[in-house]
């Protein structure tokens, strides 16, 4: 009985991994991602996926979030290991500028330059909005709160000397609109209702919000016009001009001229080497699952990973990139 009770134990030892030599520990990688309705979350769910799949060892699981501040200040707390966040977000982060004045963020580390975001300003058409310059007394949304479409959509704005009817006297602008701080998915409810007159969206395009609303309402997105955008890049230099094709939406018929900026993964300067090598070479060796999780999935190549890297890269990934001879 007791030789019964001992192979009973070994068997049950054998499939747990317990005490065994070649048992290996869980290591949980957190990813922090964005709303349900923008690209970040697809992209990160598809990500945890094949990093539990490829990567010993490592059980990862992505987590809506508001977005690009909100995912740098997790990042620098130790909350998650890698997050989905804006370049121009993270620059501000490691710099001490801007909203991270009194916070410089220098935990953070680089691991991969991904897509273009683009900035989206959407309205209906029976608003009879067709300017940036006409949001003026209007309801818009502006972003989750700590979000980068907050911050895109406080700058451009500003670019046509528009502000908030809350910094009306910070900024002594006259012209002021009345933000509604949204994510995309409250966004596109409130424009679909005819709540508020428009909405800002930084995201891969297409946009899930924005098809959203396109499939119920006739919308209009609003140019950037090259005019603005040399403005804008003067004191905000990663801004690039973008250009929103015909058809990327039902009903949108003509090419938009607005302005992107760049998506990236970050991570945390803790992390160890080998760890983030292996989660960058898998990120990289697997591009097919991403491409089938959203459209933007296409747009992330390796041999862009490293362009415009605003901050340091963290050790694990540059060695990787150096093996494959990415500069």
């Amino acid at each position: 009985m007791r030789g019964i009770r001992f192979a009973i134990v070994l068997v049950l030892g054998a499939v747990l991994g317990v005490g065994g030599a070649g048992a290996q520990p869980r290591r949980f990688i957190n990813i922090a991602t964005g709303g349900t309705a923008g690209v970040y979350f697809p992209l990160g769910s598809a990500l945890a996926r094949v990093w539990t799949e490829r990567v010993p060892g490592v059980q990862a699981a992505a987590q809506a979030t508001g977005a690009s501040v909100a995912n740098v200040r997790l990042i620098s707390r130790g909350d998650v290991e890698v997050a989905f966040a804006q370049n121009d977000i993270v620059y501000y982060a490691y710099q001490g500028i801007e909203m991270f004045s009194r916070d410089p963020q220098t935990r953070l580390r680089g691991m991969a330059m991904l897509y273009p975001e683009t900035i989206q300003v959407v309205t209906l058409q029976g608003k009879g909005i067709r300017s940036i310059e006409e949001l003026v007394g209007k309801r818009v949304a502006v972003g989750a709160p700590g979000s980068g479409t907050e911050v895109n959509a406080r700058q451009i704005l500003r670019a046509y000397d528009i502000g908030y009817v809350q910094t009306r006297h910070i900024h002594g602008l006259a012209k002021t609109v009345t933000a509604e701080f949204l994510s995309f998915a409250e966004a596109a409810d409130q424009l679909k209702d005819g709540v508020i007159d428009a909405a800002f969206l930084t995201a891969g395009i297409p946009t899930a919000a924005v098809q959203d609303i396109a499939a119920v309402r006739d919308i209009r997105i609003l140019p950037i016009p090259a005019g603005v955008l040399a403005r804008l890049r003067e004191r905000y230099p990663y801004y690039t001009p973008q250009t929103i094709p015909p058809n990327t939406y039902r009903g949108q018929v003509e090419a938009v001229p607005t302005a992107a900026v760049m998506a990236m993964l970050i991570t945390r300067a803790d992390l160890p080497e080998d760890l983030l090598y292996e989660l960058t070479k898998a990120l990289w060796e697997n591009l097919a699952v991403l491409h089938q999780a959203h459209a933007r999935g296409r747009d992330i190549r390796p041999e862009t990973a490293r362009q415009g890297m605003p901050i340091p890269m963290h050790a694990g990934a540059l060695r990787y990139y150096r093996e494959r001879g990415i500069r």
